[in-house]
C-alpha cells in the first residue's frame, strides 16, 4: 500500500460481487472525493476474512480481484488497494487498524462504509466506533444503508443464494449485470464435438460461485468480444460424469479457444440437468436449447 500520497477518500470492504449496494458505496466515495479534489481509494482484502477466521468457510467467490478492480475503475475509483488478510491483521484492534491503515497509509479525509461495516479484532469495530475514531484522528465517516428492492437488501450473501439456486435473473438484478464465471479453456472429453456441439471446457478457480446444475443462455467473453453461447454447468449425467464442469457452446463460431482466459455471463437458466437414455434425444434437446438461447439473446 502506498505511503507517499496526500489525503484521500476511502471506502473499505470485501466488495465481492461489486453488486448494486457496493456500487452505491463506491459511488458516494467517488462523489465525495471529487467534491474535495482528492483521489478515491477502495480498500479490500485477500483472502476473504472468513477463510482465516474459520478455515474451510470461504464463501463462494462472485468476482475475482481483477474483476473487482476493473469494475471499481469503471465507477471512478482512482486506486484499488488489496490488504493481505493475515493472522496479524486479524488480531489488530479497531483503533490500531484505523490509525495504521486509514491515517498513516491513506491519510483519509473521509471514509464511506455500509451501515453493517465491522472491522478490527473479532469484528469489534462498527460504524459508531469508526465515527469516534474519525473525530480523534481527523477524518469524516459516512455509514450508508445498502440499497435493495421492495423485498430484499442487496448483499453478497443474497447474490450467492440466487446463483446457488440457479436464479441468475435475480442475481443479475442485484448485481446490475449478469453473473460472470471466469476461467481458462482446457481440454475436455470432446463429447460435444462428436455430438455436433463443440464446447469450450472452462476450468475455474477454487471457490468460484457456480450456479445450480443446468443449461443456461449467456455470452462467452474472450478479449473484447461477447459471443452468444449455450452454457452447461454440471456432471454430464448422460455419460456418467462425476466432476462438475462448465462448458460453453459458442454459437456460429468455429474457433479453438484452448489455453485462453475467458468468461461466461449467465443470462437465463433454460432447464435443469437431465439424464437421457438415448443420445439422439440428448441431441434433439441440445438443438432446442440452442434455439431458445438465440431467442433469449436476440430479445
Amino acid at each position: 500500500m502506498p505511503t507517499d500520497w496526500g489525503r484521500s477518500v476511502v471506502t473499505v470492504g470485501v466488495f465481492d460481487g461489486m453488486h448494486r449496494g457496493h456500487q452505491q458505496l463506491v459511488g458516494r466515495a467517488v462523489s465525495r472525493a471529487r467534491e474535495r479534489g482528492l483521489p478515491a481509494v477502495l480498500v479490500t482484502f485477500d483472502p476473504h476474512p472468513a477463510e482465516l477466521v474459520r478455515p474451510g468457510s470461504h464463501p463462494a467467490q462472485l468476482t475475482t480481484l481483477r474483476r473487482r478492480a476493473d469494475l471499481a475503475a469503471g465507477l471512478g475509483v482512482d486506486a484499488f488497494c488489496v490488504l493481505p488478510f493475515t493472522p496479524e491483521l486479524s488480531r489488530t484492534d479497531p483503533a490500531a487498524f484505523a490509525h495504521q491503515v486509514l491515517v498513516e497509509r491513506l491519510h483519509a479525509a473521509a471514509v464511506v462504509v455500509g451501515r453493517n461495516f465491522r472491522f478490527g479484532h473479532r469484528a469489534a469495530g462498527d460504524v459508531a466506533l469508526l465515527t469516534e475514531l474519525g473525530t480523534r484522528f481527523g477524518f469524516a465517516v459516512e455509514g450508508l444503508e445498502l440499497t435493495g428492492d421492495d423485498t430484499v437488501t442487496f448483499s453478497s450473501t443474497y447474490v450467492r443464494a440466487c446463483i446457488d439456486a440457479g436464479d441468475v435473473v435475480a442475481a443479475a438484478a442485484a448485481l446490475g449485470r449478469p453473473h460472470r464465471v471466469e476461467g481458462v479453456v482446457v481440454h475436455g472429453a470432446r463429447r460435444g464435438r462428436d455430438l455436433g456441439f463443440p464446447t469450450a471446457n472452462i476450468a475455474t478457480a477454487p471457490y468460484t460461485a457456480l450456479p445450480a446444475d443446468g443449461i443456461y443462455a449467456g455470452r462467452f467473453a474472450i478479449g473484447d468480444r461477447l459471443l452468444p453461447a449455450a452454457i452447461s454447468v454440471g456432471t454430464n449425467p448422460t455419460f456418467s460424469g462425476r466432476q462438475r464442469t462448465v462448458e460453453a457452446y459458442v454459437l456460429d463460431v468455429d474457433e479453438d479457444f484452448y489455453g485462453h482466459a475467458v468468461a461466461v455471463d449467465l443470462v437465463e437458466r433454460l432447464r435443469g440437468q437431465e439424464h437421457y437414455d438415448d443420445v439422439g434425444a440428448l441431441i434433439t434437446q441440445m438443438h432446442a436449447d440452442v434455439a431458445r438461447t438465440r431467442e433469449l439473446l436476440a430479445g
